[in-house]
């Protein structure tokens, strides 16, 4: 299992949302550059990346900063958050950006997915927010009526390799995560499935070793120091 340490650019400043929820903010740095830099240091491998404001009105909104990621770092750097068009995943990539993550757009629009699949292949991964079982679009404003498991088959069959499945009543809440909704992601999908939402300390990434998650993204408890990178990746490698 891999760790993916977590940048959610908000404003042009490192941030954590509360259960995804806009208005309950914590800015944990400035310069979410020298953080990626910091995560590589630390022994990141791959860095997560996500663009709050792009989420929320639907176009990218911090593709400056995520450029001069890319720029900054040797890990690979996947990213999420208003991509919209073959037109964004190509911006995207043209940053050095590795895997690109399509959200809501994957709801609207399957096709998209397919042309986006066929034309990138493992560079497309889907992120799957849950809220109550179903899929939440539009920066989590809105609930689609898809189940997360039977939305995440229908991208598998598009040629989908990658989701990122997180649990939105989790999220930020270093409460732990919803090991039994990624057990069952698992279980009913050949997905590489990485988990998201509520990793507080070590042993919440531990209850995930055995549940068949390719990785985990971890945020907020990096930032606040309950979990350590080196020693969450020496975990996962036992």
């Amino acid at each position: 299992m891999r760790i993916y340490p977590a940048i959610d650019i908000k404003d042009g400043k490192c941030v954590r949302l509360f259960k995804g929820k806009f208005d309950e903010v914590t800015v944990y740095g400035d310069d979410p550059v020298a953080m990626a830099v910091r995560w590589e240091r630390e022994g990141g491998e791959f860095i997560h990346v996500v663009d709050l404001d792009g989420a929320k009105h639907g176009h990218g909104v911090n593709a400056e900063t995520i450029k001069k990621i890319c720029a900054s770092v040797n890990v690979p750097v996947q990213t999420g958050g208003g991509i919209r068009s073959m037109e964004d995943i190509e911006k995207k990539l043209s940053c050095g950006i590795d895997r690109v993550i399509i959200g809501t757009s994957a709801v609207r629009d399957e096709e998209f997915v397919r042309r986006a699949v066929d034309k990138y292949e493992g560079k497309i991964v889907i992120g799957i927010d849950a809220k109550d079982g179903l899929v939440a679009i539009e920066g989590w404003e809105q609930v689609s009526q898809y189940k997360a498991v039977e939305f995440a088959q229908r991208m598998e069959k598009l040629g989908v390799r990658t989701i990122v499945y997180t649990d939105i009543a989790t999220d930020g809440t270093l409460a732990g995560p919803n090991v039994s909704a990624m057990r069952e992601m698992t279980a009913n999908t050949s997905l590489d499935v990485i988990a998201s939402g509520g990793i507080g300390n070590s042993g919440h990434i531990a209850s995930l070793l055995d549940t068949g998650v390719e990785g985990v993204i971890v945020g907020k408890a990096l930032y606040t120091g309950d979990v350590k990178l080196s020693e969450a990746k020496a975990l996962c490698k036992k």
